[in-house]
């Protein structure tokens, strides 16, 4: 096992390969404060690493083994193979070198309580939860998110010593790398199939992440979820419960909202009432994240007093159903839901709000996953009044002529839903012009790029 103590400074350089990357730039901020010299390389130029160079690290925006000069340690993202130009160099050069997932490990060890929050949806808006609880409290956490949120100044905050946060993603069974004191796991559902053989596959992953934690580990478990209750008698854990439908250690019952549509429900805690929880974002699917949130919290000595202030406070993540502006006083939203069950449940909350007519512009991310969920992301789309399908985003993949967005596209619409495809943004920001009206509500949906016809369609307006 790799270890790290970052007190030592064993490591002098670290240059990070993929260092654009929401978890490697958080990663390349904390050695950074730590007083470790840190480069990076990545193909693009964006917010991120010019947020990076703002604070003195050296971006490379290529790849090449002329970037590793005095390096003694390099990490490297999962989409890096040894055919990178640096990779290669290393290890052929017998420089120390290290993935994302061993290197959070290590890292996670330098701290007393460590939180790591897991699951197929959820992750990042819980970890924002858990942030805008602990942030302000005097034992001055460190956080790492897999997004932005305003409250900390963007994906990571730098403390001491005594407290850790960060998310835990399953794909290529990385949560098997981990070891923290607080495991969450949201719920266990089918998604990276281009590594995952089946749902079994995915279950036995995180029951294996299960069986890392000691008997003075927690395990925090929505049971409301049919496979992440599997995980209830694994492992020597402490297990903690949360659910709506059925009793558990944190509970929420009498639902009810406000007239913006934001959830607010009674918390109970092993069946004794504790106080009103009021939230101020949609979703029927946060209410379940809050409980993941408290029940951490809690079982770590905040108090609720605490963790109900920061819960009241949490106005969202970016890209989590967060609101970008107007066009013609129609609504514009961008969302990062990416897979079947995250889009019914951003739909949904969506559509408990509107007044008129709900459109969703959804460029699918990814091609494998296009292709296996096929038929769940048909039947995905029957909130919205009528789905604008782009082209699907890549990301790491290639297109092998088997899946296109046009399939998706005639795959809703055989639901009886209503879908368009229109392939270049400009003529989806131009059919939205003509045809979005007062009340009406537009959210761009996609793990992609495919928030930028918002803010074409906002910058028209103006």
């Amino acid at each position: 096992m790799f270890n790290l103590n970052i007190d030592e400074h064993a490591y002098k350089h670290i240059h990070f390969i993929g260092i654009g990357g929401i978890s490697m730039s958080g990663l390349a901020k904390v050695m950074h404060f730590a007083g470790y010299e840190v480069t990076g390389s990545d193909l693009n130029k964006g917010s991120t690493t010019e947020s990076l160079e703002d604070m003195g690290i050296k971006i490379y925006y290529n790849h090449s083994k002329d970037n590793l000069k005095d390096v003694d340690l390099v990490v490297y993202t999962d989409a890096v193979n040894l055919e990178n130009p640096e990779l290669k160099s290393a290890v052929l050069s017998k420089i120390d070198v290290i993935d994302r997932a061993n290197f959070l490990n290590a890292l996670m060890s330098n701290f007393k309580v460590s939180i790591a929050v897991s699951g197929t949806h959820g992750k990042t808006t819980t970890t924002s939860m858990l942030s805008e609880i602990i942030y302000n409290l005097k034992s001055n956490p460190t956080i790492l998110l897999g997004g932005q949120l305003d409250d900390i100044g963007g994906n990571a905050k730098i403390g001491d010593r005594n407290l850790f946060l960060t998310e835990a993603c399953e794909y290529k069974a990385n949560i098997l790398k981990y070891y923290p004191t607080t495991a969450i796991v949201l719920n266990i559902d089918e998604d990276h199939l281009d590594f995952f053989e089946n749902i079994d596959h995915i279950i036995r992953t995180f029951e294996g992440y299960a069986k890392n934690l000691n008997k003075d580990s927690i395990l925090v478990l929505n049971i409301d979820d049919e496979n992440a209750s599997l995980l209830l008698n694994v492992g020597d854990a402490k297990k903690v419960t949360i659910a709506i439908n059925k009793e558990a250690n944190y509970t929420a019952k009498n639902i009810t909202y406000t007239d913006q549509g934001y959830p607010r429900y009674d918390l109970y805690k092993d069946g004794k009432f504790i106080e009103k929880i009021q939230l101020s974002i949609l979703g029927d699917h946060n209410i379940y994240n809050s409980l993941a949130a408290i029940a951490a919290a809690y079982e770590n000595n905040i108090s609720f007093d605490e963790i109900r202030n920061g819960l009241k406070n949490y106005k969202g993540v970016h890209r989590r159903l967060e609101s970008k502006g107007c066009y013609n006083k129609a609504k514009v939203i961008d969302d990062y839901a990416h897979h079947p069950t995250e889009i019914k449940a951003s739909l949904a909350s969506l559509k408990s709000s509107k007044k008129r007519k709900l459109y969703c512009v959804f460029q699918p991310h990814t091609f494998t996953r296009t292709k296996l969920l096929l038929d769940s992301f048909a039947n995905s789309f029957s909130d919205a009044d009528l789905t604008i399908i782009t082209d699907i985003y890549s990301a790491r993949e290639k297109d092998y002529g088997d899946i296109h967005s046009k399939t998706l596209c005639e795959s809703i619409n055989k639901t009886g839903n209503e879908s368009i495809y229109i392939e270049e943004f400009e003529d989806i920001v131009k059919y939205l012009k003509d045809n979005l009206e007062e009340d009406d509500i537009i959210v761009t949906m996609g793990a992609g790029d495919v928030y930028k016809i918002g803010e074409m369609l906002i910058e028209e307006d103006k």
